[in-house]
């Protein structure tokens, strides 16, 4: 594992992504903690650490710019109070491969007003009941949820469903079950620890997904492609060593 050290950030690949924001890419470094972001002096629009070993979503200064946070095939299992006073303008949050277990454990969430696009997907949250309409109910300002267009259907039956009996019921279990945590407490261990599958891609191959995500002209192709990023696994382009020749063809697809 390596610390997040000043200097590490400093010598991290940065660049204008395809959205035309400024990224830091923090990727793939086995980092076990969030800290010593303070260095980045507030110059970006996005952060990548996804493929390290962070437990707990915690650890920002005062980051106003910073709008979208990837944290791809990491291990966490909290998500740390108080987090839209130092990420206030966050938009995106990616948790895609963690270890997040109970509804209350996204309850730290409900506070980030601006968050419109998340994705839990394969965290074992994702198996609880009422999962999709719950998380609807507490972030309204969601507009995509795990790659899908939230509708205004779904708005409405997570409406319908917690002014139900059994709605308020849950409601009320889950937020007790929230306050239950004691700061300071250890973690509890994961328990689907993310096998390591970025070591078969190149940064040059993950750049060039990035760059595929950007122009996806659909949901169902943002996953793929996100598929990809979590596995390794890319058609024709490992067995070729040709990372941008057989880019470029799944971009013409």
């Amino acid at each position: 594992m390596v610390k997040c050290t000043p200097e590490l950030i400093e010598g991290a690949g940065q660049y204008i992504n395809p959205v035309r924001d400024r990224e830091l890419d923090l990727r793939g470094y086995k980092i076990p903690v969030i800290e010593n972001l303070g260095s980045t002096l507030d110059q970006y629009d996005c952060l990548d650490l996804s493929d390290n070993e962070v437990r707990k979503l915690d650890g920002f200064p005062h980051l106003r710019r910073l709008k979208t946070l990837l944290l791809n095939n990491n291990r966490i299992v909290r998500i740390a109070e108080g987090l839209e006073l130092n990420l206030p303008n966050l938009q995106t949050l990616i948790l895609t491969n963690n270890s997040l277990q109970e509804l209350a454990d996204l309850e730290p969430l409900t506070t980030l007003k601006r968050l419109e696009m998340m994705s839990l997907l394969h965290n074992p949250v994702v198996t609880k009941r009422n999962y999709r309409l719950y998380v609807i109910h507490k972030l309204p300002s969601l507009r995509v949820l795990d790659f899908k267009k939230i509708r205004q259907k779904e708005r409405d039956a997570a409406k319908s469903l917690f002014k139900t009996k059994e709605g308020k019921t849950q409601l009320k279990d889950i937020s007790a079950k929230a306050k239950t945590f004691v700061p300071g407490a250890p973690l509890p261990e994961a328990t689907n620890k993310p096998a390591n599958n970025s070591a078969g891609l190149t940064p040059e191959q993950v750049k060039n997904i990035k760059q595929m995500i950007a122009k996806a002209s659909s949901l169902e192709e943002i996953e793929r492609l996100n598929h990809m990023l979590r596995t390794g696994k890319m058609p024709g382009m490992q067995q070729n060593g040709n990372s941008n020749g057989n880019a470029d063809e799944e971009m013409d697809e």
